[in-house]
């Protein structure tokens, strides 16, 4: 018997579930899998072998795709990954082998505001508190790689101060790289919303040394905005991770020339560290369908997408296969829509966008809820006019994803506080719209309260209405891929590139490879515009672009728009005020 969500913290929940869980073993077989194809780690998880699996499968027909997306989120979240979950479990129970694919959490988020990201309720991934902690160590890896490339930078710029060109070559056979210290644009990882190390300084001399490192300015971001965690998840195979690895430009030399990994001789040993981590990592739901989760870059500041690699595993062994983008349709759908499926080869079959009565209130003009702080009280009443205006922001989004010529499905999650008024005015919207729309109960009920979700999903899919094209020409002009984005995509009125931004475009342009290179996007999550302050859908406005990033190795060009920093900050009420450790049990509690 199952806990209620209403009357129980998500922990809780899992915990109780946790003691019915499947072995790794179980799960794998019912999945299809092979004893040689799954690498354990203990007896709830594993890590999959994807060579193994899809050169096996390579003459099975792939299983329908679909992509989680939603409208413009509150900073609580909407619900994705638990709607993921959840429709997973009510494919399931109309007799569909079905898996999905999520992200895996970043200690950051996880201890700083939203808590877990294994979904919630009676949707959610187990074992709750390895897949939140640490998991299989891939974060970790990714770090590692990334940190790695950061030390064999600066230690070959300490070294070419100290040596001139004769004892370089006599002590490590060394050519100059001539790095410019003003122009090292890589920092470093770490997987913690930590501001205090957004900006530092490092190589600091103690004593008159020169054996300290090199001194310069330099800089902190999170873990899974690092170009190896994106590059992680766009590699189709560990050859094609390596080719990649090595095609990473951490800084330019004196004469404006890109400095690689390549050139440091590193990115051979950054990829002996992601050996294990390029292998998507297997858990199960609470009713104990496969979740495949690997690779974790956010949506805001990096892809937002969990991997090629387990998508293309899980649709080998699925008749449906679920997978989740980050943060709402302009941002994860447009990279899933653009880059993602690019990199894949894939194609999906349909697409749910998931809508709360909570979201709509805020786009309609209700105060921004708070984590940690009690909903005002516009989100506790019944109140049908807020829930109506806030409706624009999901008919925009209903209109992206119609771009794509991708059938949707509006998910309207139902929390158990929702009225029944409020509901039937959104199902009025989207079906006066032409949308096709679905009330889950997945959070309270399980794969039995997305039965209308699965069934609308799967009409959605077997429509024959899929026409999947590209948003743009990839043989565009950089920036006029970017201004096609943000016009038809974001709802501005044009793009204003910053000197900087114009000059970093303009080389990049000139790069024979430009044309290969897509565009990702850096913006707030809270706005379709570059303002988290401004709900709905936006008018009169212009993206302002101050800053363009390359990741050579992933092969994106990465606009920097609004005050979004690479690495999040840690607010007053954190989430880790709340996780303990029973210490007669061993088991961490306060995990949402």
């Amino acid at each position: 018997m199952t806990l209620d969500p209403t009357k129980n913290p998500d922990w809780k929940i899992a915990q109780d579930a946790e003691s019915r869980m499947k072995t790794v073993e179980t799960l794998a077989a019912e999945m299809g899998l092979e004893s040689r194809e799954l690498l354990p780690y203990g007896h709830y998880m594993g890590k999959i072998e994807q060579q193994a699996v899809l050169e096996r499968l390579a003459g099975r027909p792939d299983g329908k795709y679909v992509d989680v997306t939603a409208i413009t989120p509150t900073p609580l979240g909407e619900g994705k990954s638990t709607t993921t979950i959840g429709l997973v479990q009510g494919l399931a129970r109309r007799g569909l082998r079905s898996s999905a694919a999520i992200r895996q959490p970043s200690g950051g988020p996880t201890m700083g505001m939203k808590g877990s990201a294994a979904g919630g309720g009676l949707s959610q991934c187990i074992p709750l508190t390895p897949y939140s902690l640490n998991f299989t160590g891939d974060i970790h890896a990714v770090g590692a790689a990334h940190n790695l490339a950061m030390t064999a930078l600066t230690a070959r710029m300490q070294h070419e101060r100290n040596y001139d060109d004769a004892t370089l070559a006599r002590l490590s056979g060394m050519r100059r790289l001539n790095v410019d210290p003003t122009r090292v644009g890589t920092g470093w990882v770490m997987d913690f919303c930590a501001q205090a190390l957004r900006n530092v300084i490092i190589g600091i001399e103690g004593d008159g040394r020169r054996n300290d490192g090199f001194m310069m300015r330099s800089h902190f971001d999170i873990t899974v905005a690092s170009e190896v965690m994106s590059i992680l998840s766009v590699a189709r195979d560990l050859r094609d991770l390596r080719e990649r690895m090595g095609r990473m430009v951490l800084a330019l030399d004196r004469d404006g020339k890109p400095v690689t990994t390549a050139d440091l001789e590193v990115a051979g040993a950054m990829t002996a560290w992601l050996v294990e981590a390029v292998k998507p990592n297997l858990i199960q739901t609470i009713e104990g369908q496969p979740v495949l989760v690997h690779t974790g870059p956010f949506g805001n500041i990096a892809l937002g997408q969990s991997s090629v690699i387990a998508d293309r595993v899980g649709l080998k062994l699925s008749d449906v296969h679920v997978t989740e983008s980050g943060f709402a349709a302009e941002m994860g759908y447009e990279k899933f829509w653009n880059l993602k499926c690019r990199y894949s080869g894939l194609t999906p079959d349909a697409a749910v966008i998931v809508a709360t009565v909570r979201a709509l209130k805020s786009h309609g003009g209700a105060p921004q809820p708070r984590p940690g702080r009690p909903l005002p009280e516009a989100y506790t009443r019944e109140d049908v006019s807020l829930v109506e205006a806030g409706c624009v922001n999901l008919l925009h989004h209903i209109g992206i994803v119609r771009r794509s010529g991708v059938p949707s499905v509006v998910c309207i999650n139902k929390f158990h506080t929702d009225s029944p008024v409020e509901i039937a005015a959104i199902r009025r919207i989207c079906e006066t719209a032409g949308a096709r729309v679905a009330v889950s109960e997945h959070w309270e009920k399980g794969g039995e309260g997305a039965l209308e979700l699965a069934d609308a999903v799967m009409d959605a899919c077997n429509s024959g209405k899929q026409n999947f094209k590209p948003l743009y020409d990839w043989s565009l002009p950089l920036t006029e891929r970017i201004t096609c984005i943000a016009r038809e995509i974001y709802g501005a009125d044009g793009v204003d590139f910053e000197p900087l931004a114009a000059q970093r475009l303009k080389a990049l342009q000139e790069r024979p490879d430009a044309n290969d290179l897509g565009v990702c996007m850096v913006k707030t999550q809270y706005s379709l515009s570059d303002d988290p302050t401004r709900k709905g859908v936006p008018a009169s406005w212009r993206l302002h672009v101050r800053d363009v990033l390359l990741f050579g190795g992933a092969g994106l060009v990465c606009p920097v728009s609004g005050d979004i920093s690479l690495m999040p900050g840690t607010g007053s009420h954190p989430s880790f005020r709340n996780i303990d450790v029973d210490v007669n049990t061993g088991k961490v509690t306060g995990l949402f």
